[in-house]
C-alpha cells in the first residue's frame, strides 16, 4: 500500500512578495509613461512630416501602450494569493497577458503593412525630415533605457512573463526606430521617397516575428510544458544525493511553470520498515533541498514503500 502524500511549498516571504510586486508595478508604470510620451511625439511628428514609417511607429507605440497597461494590471492580478476557486494561484495571468500583448503587436504590424502598401501605390511626400529623424533617434534611446535598464532586469529577477513580454516590445522598438532613422536618412540624402513605406513594411515584418515568439513562449507555459532540462537536472541532482541514505529511489518526476511559480511533484521510495513520521521527515528534507536548488517553487512528494523497482526519474 502506498504511503502518505507529503507536501511542502517554497513561497516568497510576505516581505519578499511585496518587494517583488512593488518592483514589477513600478517597472510597468514607467513603461506606460514612456510609451504614452513616445506615442504623442511620434503621432505629432508623423502627421506633420507625412512619413508613413513614423505614423506606423506611432501605431506600434499605441499597441505597446495598451500592452504596457495590460502588463501593469496582470502583474498585480498574478500576485493575488490562491483562493478556493483558484487553488494553484493566479500566476498564469501573466502568461495570458503575454498572448494578448502578442496579438496586439500582430494587429499593429498588419496595419503598418497595409498603410505602407497604400503609400507605395499612391505616393508619399515627407516634410520636416530632420525633426522626424530627431524624434525617432530619441525614441531609440528611450526604448533602450526602458528595455535594457529597467524591464529586462526586473523581469529576470522576478521571473515575470508579463514584464518580459513588455521588455520584448521595447527591444523591438529599438530596432524598428533605428530602421526608420536609417530609412529617413536615405530619403533625406537621395530623395527616394518610396524608401519610407518600404522601411515601414520591413519594420512590420520584424514586429510579426516578435509577436510569434511571444505567443510561442506564453503558449508553452499555458500548456504546462515541462521545465527546461537544465532545471530538471538540478532537481534530479538534489534528489539523487539522498539515494542509499534516506531513500531507495524516486520516479514520476514532473515539473511545470505558471507565471513565476514552479510546480514540482515526484514519488520517492523509502524502506518499508520506516515509520510514517520518519517518511514525513525524509519528504520534508528533500523538499527543502529542492527549494535550495530552485527559487519560488511548490513541491508535492508522494511516499511509497520500496516494494517495486522503478528507474530513477521515470
Amino acid at each position: 500500500m502506498d504511503g502518505p502524500v507529503i507536501s511542502g511549498s517554497s513561497r516568497r516571504t510576505p516581505a519578499e512578495g511585496a518587494a517583488a510586486l512593488k518592483s514589477k508595478t513600478r517597472a510597468a508604470a514607467v513603461s506606460i509613461a514612456a510609451n504614452a510620451l513616445l506615442l504623442v511625439f511620434k503621432l505629432i511628428v508623423g502627421l506633420l512630416s507625412g512619413s508613413i514609417s513614423i505614423v506606423s511607429e506611432a501605431a506600434h507605440s499605441a499597441s505597446d501602450l495598451i500592452a504596457a497597461f495590460i502588463a501593469f494590471v496582470s502583474v498585480r492580478a498574478a500576485a493575488r494569493p490562491a483562493d478556493p476557486r483558484h487553488q494553484y494561484g493566479h500566476e498564469k495571468v501573466e502568461n495570458v497577458s503575454g498572448i494578448v500583448e502578442a496579438l496586439l503587436i500582430f494587429a499593429a504590424a498588419v496595419l503598418i503593412i497595409f498603410e505602407g502598401a497604400q503609400k507605395l501605390i499612391h505616393g508619399v511626400h515627407i516634410d520636416h525630415l530632420w525633426l522626424a529623424i530627431g524624434v525617432m533617434g530619441v525614441s531609440t534611446v528611450v526604448n533602450i533605457l526602458v528595455a535594457e535598464g529597467l524591464l529586462y532586469p526586473v523581469a529576470r529577477r522576478t521571473e515575470s512573463a508579463a514584464l518580459e513580454a513588455d521588455a520584448a516590445h521595447h527591444r523591438t522598438d529599438v530596432w524598428t526606430s533605428a530602421g526608420v532613422v536609417v530609412g529617413l536618412l536615405i530619403v533625406k540624402f537621395t530623395g527616394l521617397m518610396w524608401v519610407d513605406p518600404v522601411v515601414a513594411m520591413l519594420v512590420a515584418l520584424l514586429i510579426l516575428y516578435t509577436a510569434y515568439r511571444l505567443i510561442v513562449f506564453s503558449g508553452r507555459v499555458l500548456l504546462d510544458e515541462a521545465l527546461p532540462e537544465s532545471e530538471l537536472e538540478m532537481i534530479r541532482a538534489c534528489v539523487k544525493e539522498h539515494r542509499g541514505d534516506l531513500i531507495v529511489g524516486y520516479h514520476r518526476l514532473r515539473a511545470r511553470r505558471a507565471g513565476s511559480r514552479r510546480h514540482i511533484d515526484l514519488h520517492i521510495e523509502v524502506d518499508e520498515r520506516m515509520s510514517v513520521r520518519e517518511a514525513h521527515d525524509v519528504a520534508e528534507h528533500i523538499e527543502t533541498d529542492i527549494r535550495r536548488c530552485l527559487p519560488n517553487v511548490d513541491v508535492l512528494v508522494h511516499v511509497e514503500p520500496a516494494s517495486s523497482t522503478h528507474e530513477d526519474g521515470s
